[in-house]
């Protein structure tokens, strides 16, 4: 990782972690509208962003109008799944906010996942517009962290993980084991911003690997954008060391 390029912010429980992870998203959003008329953003799932994510319909200053959502991965659930990202989302804040029904970009969770992978492909490519032979960027990218270290869901030594020329690619792994799509590596760290948001001790030896180890084999830690947040409540930065804190 380039340290001149990684932030580390540590709250004091998950509680205040989410409001840090909100208010980012509103910062962020807000800048993106003001310097280029809209923001693209990508979600994850899991019980940590879910406490961020309800906490967006209390944020009345985002640009809702100009926000387009999409996901940094899936799992090929039907939307009444419990374990559906879209349907968390939905319940915890697109279905309270004035998102506009275009710019909610959920990924094809039905259907062959093969298929659903291109489709999302040239959905985000049509609405993010990249250059010729380049890709797409992402505003910002929301990602979680696992305690194998995989993140999205790009999994220990799963091919997908060498994936250089797709941004959305149909995996299998997890918990639970399912079928899944998934933004790619090359994709992700064409982001404009990655942010890790990360609670609870029992995650803390994975950030401190992630972190700490520069030459580390886990999927997370192959994702180097041009900016890197991590956003930590104390239990989960417990094993950083001061150095490292310090300097970020």
């Amino acid at each position: 990782m380039n340290r001149n390029k990684v932030c580390i912010i540590v709250e004091k429980h998950e509680e205040a972690l989410s409001d840090r992870g909100a208010r980012l998203f509103e910062q962020k959003a807000i800048e993106a509208v003001k310097a280029e008329g809209r923001f693209w953003v990508a979600l994850s799932g899991g019980s940590t962003p879910r406490r961020m994510h309800a906490k967006f319909a209390d944020r009345p200053s985002i640009p809702w109008q100009e926000v387009h959502v999409f996901w940094a991965d899936e799992r090929c659930v039907s939307v009444e799944d419990p374990s559906s990202n879209f349907g968390s989302a939905w319940e915890d804040f697109i279905g309270k906010v004035p998102l506009p029904s275009e710019q909610i970009h959920a990924m094809p969770a039905h259907g062959p996942p093969g298929e659903g992978a291109l489709s999302y492909e040239r959905e985000i490519k049509r609405i993010l517009s990249p250059k010729e032979g380049r890709f797409p960027s992402f505003d910002l990218v929301f990602l979680g962290l696992g305690r194998d270290g995989h993140t999205a869901s790009l999994f220990p030594a799963q091919s997908s993980l060498e994936e250089d020329e797709r941004c959305v690619v149909a995996v299998k792994g997890g918990d639970p084991d399912v079928d899944r799509l998934t933004l790619t590596l090359p994709v992700i760290n064409q982001a404009k911003e990655v942010v890790f948001l990360v609670s609870g001790k029992a995650k803390a030896e994975v950030v401190q690997a992630v972190i700490e180890d520069e030459g580390g084999a886990f999927p997370a830690s192959r994702v180097r954008p041009g900016m890197l947040t991590w956003l930590l409540d104390r239990d989960a930065a417990s094993l950083l060391s001061e150095e490292t804190l310090t300097q970020r």
